[in-house]
């Protein structure tokens, strides 16, 4: 897909991957709108990048936010929270928020903004996961469901936008488009462990030197790539295709590795924040 004079809305843009891909979009030509909680930030991003602000707390109103973004060509839904400690310890409103913001949130922005995609025959749109939802990573099990929720959901409309029939039905105001669902991708990408203010949102920092985290830029490369490339899917960095896979294969071997090497989600006191998964 051609960036240049593209449409596109971020979302999580004020800081980490969000803002980093914001700049790489903008280095490719692509009419940006920024959406995020922390207005002063998205004034840096947007000075830098030339993009337009919507200040929008998720999982607010999402229909709101859909609406002032107005028509896009590529969604990238990259905002997102997270939360660390055993699940019995989580408080049932953190369960709520961030399944909400995770998961519910992107898949109801998606839903909003795919008519109009398909009314005009194509876009794009991105959802940035997480190895946490490949693999699914200890003390952070609400965070790694939702993300294999977003998974599952962008794997199922993949599908879904190719079927010919799925969107022909003049009841849904998209009468004459059985075609044009296939000219809009999906692309999921997954990172691993990135340094941004994440773990200190959290509270909890990363506590592993391996592997070591990447710079967020790297993984907005990765998105950029993906959408221009038409890529379905990719992982950040792309050795973490390995066990993403190997669990799929091979999930005995993988659940007693695991067990005995740890996730890259595990943590210590004694580290510094400033790092996602």
């Amino acid at each position: 897909m051609r960036l240049e004079g593209a449409r596109v809305l971020v979302t999580g843009a004020s800081s980490g991957i969000g803002a980093a891909t914001a700049v790489a979009l903008a280095g490719r030509g692509a009419r940006l709108v920024l959406a995020g909680r922390d207005e002063e930030r998205l004034a840096a991003v947007a000075a830098r990048t030339g993009g337009e602000i919507l200040t929008a707390d998720l999982p607010g109103d999402v229909a709101g936010l859909a609406a002032d973004a107005g028509p896009v060509d590529v969604l990238v839904n990259n905002a997102g929270e997270g939360w660390s400690g055993p699940v019995a310890r989580m408080p049932g409103e953190a369960v709520e928020r961030l399944i909400a913001v995770d998961l519910v949130a992107p898949v109801q922005l998606a839903r909003l903004l795919l008519p109009q995609m398909i009314g005009r025959g194509g876009g794009r749109l991105v959802f940035v996961a997480s190895i946490a939802g490949a693999v699914g990573v200890r003390d952070e099990a609400v965070y790694s469901a939702a993300k294999a929720g977003l998974m599952a959901f962008a794997e199922a409309l993949r599908y879904e936008l190719r079927d010919p029939e799925a969107y022909g039905d003049a009841r849904d105001g998209l009468a004459g488009a059985k075609t044009r669902g296939r000219g809009i991708g999906v692309t999921v990408v997954v990172p691993g462990v990135v340094d941004t203010p994440f773990f200190a949102r959290r509270g909890v920092p990363y506590g592993r030197r391996r592997p070591a985290p990447i710079p967020p830029e790297r993984v907005a490369r990765a998105i950029v790539r993906a959408v221009e490339r038409d890529r379905p899917e990719c992982y950040v960095p792309g050795w973490l295709r390995l066990p993403a896979r190997l669990r799929g294969a091979f999930p005995g071997p993988f659940r007693a590795l695991a067990g005995r090497v740890g996730m890259p989600g595990r943590v210590s006191r004694r580290a510094a924040p400033g790092s996602t998964p």
